[in-house]
C-alpha cells in the first residue's frame, strides 16, 4: 500500500476527500445539463460504474435551473451522488440568480483563468466564494493550462526575462500554473474559507509537466488534490498517457481524487473513464474494486485459444456477480484469481493466487489442476472445465467470505 501525503479532509456531500480517506474516483457527464432525463441517466450510469462523485456543466441559466430537478430525481431513486457544478465565465451570475442550484450542488468548480477578466476577476471570484461560504459548500480551484490567467503568465514571463539565468518557457508555464492555483487558494482563505473546504487541481496534457506541477503543489501546500491529465486523447493513446501520468504521481503519495479525461471513441460508453480510474488504483494496490484475474499472454505452447476464452468468460462472470457479492461477501474485492495457459508458469501463478487454474498447453495432458490457497484441490477435464471452475469459484467465495 502506498504512503500518501497528509492533506486536509474535505467533505463533499456523503463523500470524504483527503485526510485518511480512500482516493476517490470521479467523472463528468457530456450531456446537455438542461436535458434532465439524459443527464440523470448518465449520472446513474457513471455512479453504478463506480464514480463516487459526478461533475456536470453549468454554463447557462437553463442548466442552473435543471440542477435541483436532477438532484431530486436522484434522491427519489435513493442515490446519494454528490454533484459538482463546473463553472466558467459566468458562475458568479448563475449561482447568484439561481440559489436553488447553489444549494443543490455538493461542490463548485472554479477556474481562476476565466472566472473574470481585468478588474472583474477578483470581484467575480469573491462572489463565488461568498456564495460557497453562505451555503457551506467546498470548492475546487482548478487551473488548466488551456485557460491560464494571461496577466499572471505575462508577469511571470517578464520577471523570468530579468533573471541572470532565465528558466525555459515550459518551466515558467509550470510555475505560473502552480502560482495561479496557490494564489487563488490564499484568496479564498482570506475571504474566510477554511482549508478543509478547498481542493486544488492543476491540469495539463503533457505528462512530465503534470508530474512537476503536482510535486510542487504537494510540497507547498496541504490542500486536498484532484489529479487528472487533461485532454488525454482517444483509445490506447489516452489510456496509456493517463495511466502513466497518474501512476507516477500516485506512487509518490500525491492525490486524493482522480479523473481520467479520455476522449471516448464513437459509440463507446462514457463509463470507460471510470473503469480506467478504477484499474489504475487497483493495479497500484491503492484500492480494490473487484477480484483481480491474472492471466498469461499466450505463446507457442498455447496454440489453442481456450485459455483466452476462459479468461474472458471468468472476467465477465465476476462482473455479473459483483453487484450481488459486494453486499453479501465482505472483502471479496480483494480476491486473486489466476487463469493460466500451460504448465510453465501456470501452476506457480495458480498457487500464488487465492484460487487458480492451470490449463493444458500444446502437447500436455488434457487436464486442468485447480489450486486453492496454494494447494491442489481439483483436477478438471473435458468440455465442462469453464462451468466446473465457476462452480468451484462460487463455493470458494461462499466459504471464505460468507462469514
Amino acid at each position: 500500500m502506498l504512503t500518501r501525503r497528509e492533506t486536509h479532509c474535505v467533505r463533499i456531500g456523503s463523500v470524504s476527500v483527503g485526510g485518511h480517506s480512500p482516493i476517490v474516483v470521479q467523472s463528468m457527464t457530456d450531456t446537455n445539463t438542461s436535458d434532465v432525463d439524459r443527464t440523470v441517466e448518465q449520472i446513474i450510469q457513471l455512479y453504478e460504474a463506480g464514480s463516487e462523485m459526478v461533475r456536470v456543466t453549468v454554463n447557462d441559466i437553463k442548466a442552473a435551473e435543471a440542477i435541483p430537478e436532477i438532484q431530486n430525481r436522484l434522491k427519489v431513486k435513493h442515490m446519494e451522488i454528490p454533484l459538482i457544478g463546473c463553472f466558467h465565465y459566468n458562475g458568479h451570475t448563475l449561482l447568484t440568480n439561481v440559489p436553488e442550484c447553489a444549494i443543490a450542488l455538493a461542490k463548485y468548480r472554479i477556474n481562476p483563468g476565466n472566472v473574470g477578466f481585468g478588474q472583474k476577476r477578483d470581484s467575480n471570484f469573491e462572489q463565488i466564494i461568498e456564495i460557497a461560504l453562505r451555503y457551506d459548500k467546498p470548492v475546487r480551484i482548478g487551473v488548466n493550462w488551456g485557460s491560464l490567467d494571461q496577466e499572471l503568465a505575462e508577469k511571470m514571463m517578464n520577471d523570468n526575462a530579468k533573471r541572470a539565468n532565465p528558466l525555459s518557457a515550459e518551466e515558467v508555464m509550470c510555475e505560473t500554473i502552480v502560482q495561479s492555483t496557490l494564489i487563488s487558494a490564499a484568496k479564498a482563505e482570506d475571504l474566510g474559507m477554511s482549508p478543509n473546504k478547498i481542493i486544488l487541481s492543476a491540469k495539463v496534457s503533457r505528462i512530465q509537466d503534470l508530474i512537476q506541477i503536482y510535486q510542487k503543489l504537494s510540497d507547498r501546500s496541504s490542500y486536498a488534490l484532484h489529479l487528472g491529465l487533461t485532454e488525454a486523447g482517444m483509445g490506447m493513446e489516452g489510456i496509456v498517457a493517463t495511466t502513466g501520468a497518474l501512476s507516477i504521481i500516485l506512487q509518490e503519495g500525491i492525490g486524493d481524487t482522480i479523473r481520467a479525461s479520455i476522449t471516448p471513441k464513437p459509440g463507446a460508453p462514457r463509463t470507460d473513464e471510470v473503469e480506467l480510474c478504477k484499474q489504475v488504483l487497483q493495479s497500484l494496490g491503492v484500492r480494490n474494486f473487484k477480484p483481480s484475474v491474472t492471466s498469461c499472454p499466450g505463446c507457442g505452447r498455447t496454440s489453442s485459444d481456450y485459455f483466452r476464452r476462459l479468461t474472458d468468460d471468468i472476467q465477465s462472470f465476476i462482473a455479473e456477480q459483483m453487484p450481488k457479492w459486494q453486499g453479501r461477501y465482505k472483502g471479496v474485492e480483494n480476491m486473486k484469481i489466476a487463469v493460466m495457459g500451460c504448465i510453465v508458469n501456470g501452476p506457480g501463478e495458480s498457487k500464488h493466487a487465492d484460487i487458480g487454474i492451470s490449463l493444458p498447453g500444446s502437447g500436455e495432458k488434457p487436464i486442468a489442476p485447480v489450486f486453492i490457497g496454494g494447494e491442489k484441490r481439483y483436477t478438471l477435464r473435458g468440455d465442462t472445465i469453464a462451468q466446473h471452475f465457476k462452480e468451484i469459484l462460487i463455493k470458494y467465495v461462499e466459504e471464505r467470505y460468507g462469514s
